[in-house]
């Protein structure tokens, strides 16, 4: 007998694999994480699409809600007998600690989801348990990050989709009429700006000079993007100190320069870089 709640999950699994992360149906638009985790009583891996909240950093939360079931998830009860798990986001892939939080920080984590989306609180009101919410720590490990490319350029393009994906829910999230600047909108973008400064900083550190030792042709466009990259990152102290604000409409303001010019430059990168990329 098939098992619909399986069979639907693995539709997911499947079409977000097949797309980089990209899915229709409920999760269409939303952040949508593949979670792996060992089963606590088989030891046999069991994968669930579940969604997320950036949380700055090198982690992100996971809410162990099940609709507002009165039973843990399955996942959740594999993950505290098994810590460590495997995240996939379409594009990467990586392992990770998971963490449950306590207290305090519990609650102060499921409030900024709430904040972002009542869908949260309806399920908590569902169910007399409280609903977990776990940190998933990435393990760092030596080396480039695990990209799900079959080339250097695709794993750029896919890269940037990523930050345009971003933006794109950055954008609606501001424009959905809220009054004020939600917390949890400002760790979205905080962690948008922290991730487009790492990537920066790698390409600017290690690609770079890789492909301007191999394919001097390059230099002037490169030259280019080095520049474009100190623009951006005075841009995005720019949008810092908005976020720091109460005035919703300056942020919006920003949030769309920086997305204009941001939107620019990866177009002229990946322009530029992918031929030379998949040629080397």
């Amino acid at each position: 007998m098939t098992n619909p709640i399986h069979d639907f999950n693995q539709r997911i699994i499947d079409e977000f694999r097949a797309n980089h992360g990209r899915v229709g149906g409920p999760f269409e638009g939303g952040r949508l994480i593949l979670l792996t985790t060992t089963g606590a009583r088989t030891g046999t891996p069991r994968t669930n699409p579940v969604g997320y909240l950036p949380d700055g950093g090198d982690r992100i939360l996971v809410i162990a809600s099940a609709g507002g079931s009165p039973r843990h998830p399955d996942w959740y009860r594999n993950l505290v007998a098994h810590p460590q798990v495997t995240v996939e986001s379409g594009v990467f892939t990586y392992e990770a600690k998971a963490v449950v939080l306590a207290g305090e920080e519990r609650d102060r984590a499921f409030a900024r989801a709430v904040e972002s989306d009542r869908g949260w609180a309806a399920y908590q009101e569902k169910t007399d348990r409280v609903l977990p919410v776990v940190a998933l720590h990435e393990i760092a490990r030596p080396g480039p990050p695990n990209i799900n490319a079959s080339s250097p350029g695709e794993a750029i393009r896919l890269v940037h989709d990523v930050f345009r994906r971003e933006l794109t829910l950055i954008r609606k999230e501001l424009s959905a009429g809220a009054s004020t600047l939600g917390a949890q909108l400002r760790v979205n973008c905080r962690t948008f700006c922290q991730g487009l400064h790492n990537h920066h900083t790698g390409e600017d550190v290690a690609m770079f000079p890789f492909l301007a030792g191999r394919h001097p042709e390059a230099a002037p466009a490169i030259d280019r993007l080095r520049t474009e990259h100190e623009h951006i990152a005075a841009l995005v102290e720019e949008l810092r100190e908005a976020l720091s604000g109460t005035d919703l409409d300056s942020v919006r303001t920003e949030v769309d320069r920086l997305t204009t010019e941001l939107e620019a430059h990866l177009t002229y990168e990946e322009e530029q870089l992918i031929p030379v990329l998949d040629r080397a």
